[in-house]
């Protein structure tokens, strides 16, 4: 049974409806990050172009003083498959930031890359538990 205005489920997502009527999930309203000039950043979204790039595991974007930042755990056992050293695997990160930003608004570019050593702490329901590496 529909409990919001029109009709509408309340859940906390949040969406973007195009010309022809048609509606794409962005992100949470919990997840949600203001820009310095007021502009809405959906960290999925950032988060899911960054984690079809070479290496990446997974990743999260936060908020790092007024800067995004991006937490990546790298997908060590294919790195270790390719002979990848430590400073090999942090330059496919910056090469990766590169890339990720040339295809972002300025308002939402990344502005560092930090490598986990491990898998981020998750939910049952596996959801990166984002509260827990919030600076």
């Amino acid at each position: 049974m529909p409990d919001g205005p029109e009709g509408w489920m309340n859940t906390g997502d949040l969406c973007k409806e195009d010309s022809e009527g048609n509606i794409t999930i962005c992100g949470r309203s919990k997840t949600m990050i203001l820009g310095p000039s007021g502009q809405n950043i959906y960290p999925e979204e950032i988060e899911q172009k960054l984690n079809m790039l070479p290496y990446v595991n997974e990743s999260l974007i936060i908020d790092d003083g007024g800067k995004l930042a991006a937490l990546v755990y790298p997908d060590f056992d294919a790195a270790r498959h390719q002979n990848m050293s430590r400073e090999e695997i942090e330059k496919q990160m910056d090469d990766n930031l590169k890339t990720l930003n040339s295809s972002l608004p300025a308002y939402s570019k990344i502005s560092r890359v930090k490598i986990m050593n491990e898998e981020f702490e998750k939910t049952p329901k596996r959801s990166i538990k984002r509260f827990l590496y919030q600076p």
